[in-house]
């Protein structure tokens, strides 16, 4: 009886975190460049001096679906989307290096080039600032191209370049945040992926979510449908144990 309703238990917490995980790739079925979560579940079996029978699962989001999402042309000159498993390096707020599918660049006040979650966009020195006023492009291999409205007869000057990085053959993790990072050697620090010479973007396009919102929906109400299930094993559980009791009062 222990056994089934621990396994009942760590079943219940494995579909709960199911639900989170299809929860967040719901919520950010339009959110650009964001791929879906894929929720690794580990079977564990807890050792003990003499019966090794309580059986629990692990679970944790270590990994998304790295389908390329739909393309949409937007015609505006700092929207790009990677081509291939292009990934594009960006200042996480930890001050580490990260890497996104997130495309869509702008410029702040001070001439910060960001993402469209406010993240520094690195290139070949760190972050890239452009002066105020300027007029900035994006070229297919990642060149930061400025011209000066002033002179537009004069031919654009470039600045630096985006880091671009391959992820092929190379281990990555999707943090809490929705970026994606090495594992440093040993689960120490954070490793750094170097620049792809090959990478491309495609200026004037944004990457769309790879979330399919009908196949999420039907996730959502299977998930749910077995968290209810294993919480009627619980109710069984506690029904068997109750009539047990009582024949022992019986025979007592």
């Amino acid at each position: 009886m222990d056994r089934l309703i621990y396994t009942a238990v760590s079943g219940m917490n494995a579909s709960l975190n199911r639900e989170r995980v299809i929860a967040s790739n719901m919520a950010n079925a339009q959110t650009i460049g964001f791929k879906a979560e894929i929720l690794q579940a580990t079977p564990m079996t807890l050792e003990g001096p003499q019966l090794e029978v309580r059986a629990m699962t692990s679970t944790e989001v270590r990994s998304a679906s790295m389908k390329e999402g739909a393309l949409t042309q937007t015609g505006y000159a700092l929207d790009i989307a990677m081509q291939g498993d292009a990934m594009l390096a960006v200042q996480a707020s930890d001050g580490q290096e990260s890497y996104t599918r997130r495309g869509d660049l702008s410029i702040t006040v001070t001439g910060v080039l960001q993402n469209g979650e406010g993240l520094p966009v690195i290139g070949e020195n760190g972050p890239i600032s452009v002066p105020p006023g300027s007029t900035v492009t994006i070229s297919p291999d990642g060149s930061v191209m400025l011209a000066n409205p002033a002179t537009p007869d004069q031919p654009p000057v470039r600045i630096d370049r985006l880091k671009l990085v391959s992820t092929t053959g190379t281990q990555i993790s999707k943090d809490i945040d929705g970026q994606f990072r090495v594992p440093g050697a040993n689960g120490s620090g954070e490793g750094v992926l170097p620049v792809d010479e090959n990478a491309r973007v495609i200026a004037g396009s944004l990457e769309q979510s790879n979330v399919n919102p009908s196949e999420v929906l039907i996730e959502m109400i299977s998930a749910q449908r077995l968290f209810d299930m294993r919480t009627k094993l619980v109710q069984t559980a506690g029904q068997l144990d109750e009539a047990g009791a009582r024949l022992m009062r019986i025979d007592s």
